[in-house]
């Protein structure tokens, strides 16, 4: 049976992904935009008075930033990222995981991740089907979880550890030393630590999890929840999916630059700092 001929070439195939991507994307980030401007307190009162640009909500103010506001701005009033109809004011710095595993390392099946970090933290709630979770303080594990881990490895199950690298250095000495070499290693990046990987996860305490690093190298975005931009201020974020608190056109790690650009081999929004 003869292969199937579109005439259309791969360089073409990517021109198009960018431009259905880029006017989806900024569609669902308007929408945010508009939402947040009717609904959250925080950015009623802060762009009717000194405006914001892209887009456009009070004509002839422009905004400070362009309208983009500091992060610890935002989440030292987090009572006003509350919309006005209600909801929680709980911060998940865990959102996002599932998606940004999957990127960076194709996490699915029966894979059991370790969050190490404070034990105070929620466990992501958006891991694919079948992956268990657990969280792990390197500096006081519980003994249980440890068994469980080295049980895990024993059996042959595939375990994922992401954290700083100060955490997953500690939680490998934790470890049996002939189980150790066996966990996967996935480093936790902020947006001004940001490195060539090979692996990594883009990482914001309040934020959630933003990113990854794909096969081709580059820094993706979850481009599906998160949209950035540019802004004189640095690169501004907006949780596109978060109902509450909501986060529109923030600033992470006091502001950094960078561009948002097209991957030229996938087409979809990479971070450059």
């Amino acid at each position: 049976m003869g292969c199937f001929q579109t005439g259309i070439d791969d360089a073409s195939l990517r021109a198009m992904w960018k431009v259905g991507v880029s006017a989806a994307w900024r569609a669902a980030y308007r929408r945010s935009v508009r939402s947040a401007f009717a609904t959250v307190p925080f950015y009623r009162e802060r762009w009717a008075l000194d405006g914001r640009t892209d887009p456009v909500l009070v004509p002839g103010r422009t905004g400070t930033d362009s309208g983009a506001a500091p992060l610890a701005e935002a989440v030292h009033k987090i009572i006003d990222l509350v919309p006005l109809a209600g909801g929680t004011r709980r911060i998940e710095p865990n959102r996002g995981l599932g998606p940004v595993l999957r990127k960076a390392r194709s996490v699915t099946g029966d894979a059991l991740v370790v969050v190490l970090g404070d034990d105070w933290t929620l466990p992501p709630t958006d891991l694919p089907r079948g992956v268990r979770c657990c969280l792990v303080d390197p500096e006081a594990p519980v003994p249980g979880v440890l068994a469980e881990l080295a049980s895990a490895l024993r059996g042959g199950r595939r375990v994922v550890a992401v954290g700083d690298d100060k955490q997953l250095a500690v939680f490998a000495d934790v470890l049996p030393e002939d189980r150790a070499y066996r966990v996967e290693s996935v480093p936790r990046r902020e947006l001004d630590t940001m490195d060539s990987g090979p692996y990594g996860v883009l990482h914001d305490p309040a934020l959630g999890y933003l990113g990854a690093i794909e096969e081709c190298g580059r820094w993706h975005l979850d481009w599906a929840r998160v949209y950035a931009r540019t802004t004189p201020g640095g690169l501004a974020f907006t949780l596109l999916r978060q109902d509450s608190p909501r986060f529109v056109d923030v600033l992470p790690a006091g502001g950094v630059r960078g561009e948002i650009v097209p991957c030229p081999r996938h087409g979809t929004p990479v971070v450059l700092t």
